[in-house]
C-alpha cells in the first residue's frame, strides 16, 4: 500500500524572524542587569566544582583544575534555568550562570 502525501510542509521555525541573542537579568544582583547572547564573552569568576561537557554525549566529571576562576569564554548557547553553553580554551562545558559574568571588553 502507497502513501502520497499531497498537503505542504509548516515552516520549520515557529518564528520566522527569530533573532538570536538571549537578554537576561542577573539572579545575582536584582538591580545589575546584563546582555548575554551567542558569541559575548565571558569570565568565569568562580570555579565550578563539577563539569558537564556541552556535546551531544555529555560526561559529568569533577573539576579537578581543568576550569578556574579568570578563565575567558564565549557563549555557545542557552539551555534551561540559566544554564549557558560556554566555550573555554580547554573545551565547551555548561555552566551555571552564577559562576561567570559578562567581560567588558572597555
Amino acid at each position: 500500500m502507497t502513501h502520497v502525501f499531497s498537503g505542504s510542509f509548516p515552516s520549520p521555525l515557529p518564528f520566522p524572524n527569530s533573532a538570536r541573542s538571549v537578554v537576561t537579568q542577573s539572579q545575582s544582583g536584582a538591580d545589575k542587569s546584563h546582555d548575554l547572547g551567542i558569541g559575548s564573552p565571558v569570565i568565569v569568576i568562580e570555579a565550578p566544582p563539577v563539569l558537564k561537557t556541552a556535546a551531544s554525549m555529555p560526561c559529568l566529571r569533577a573539576n579537578s583544575g581543568l576550569v578556574k576562576a579568570g578563565d575567558v569564554g564565549r557563549i555557545v548557547s542557552r539551555k534551561p534555568k540559566d544554564v549557558w553553553a560556554v566555550r573555554l580554551a580547554v573545551g565547551t562545558y555548561l555552566l551555571d550562570g552564577k559562576y561567570f559574568k559578562p567581560l567588558d571588553l572597555e
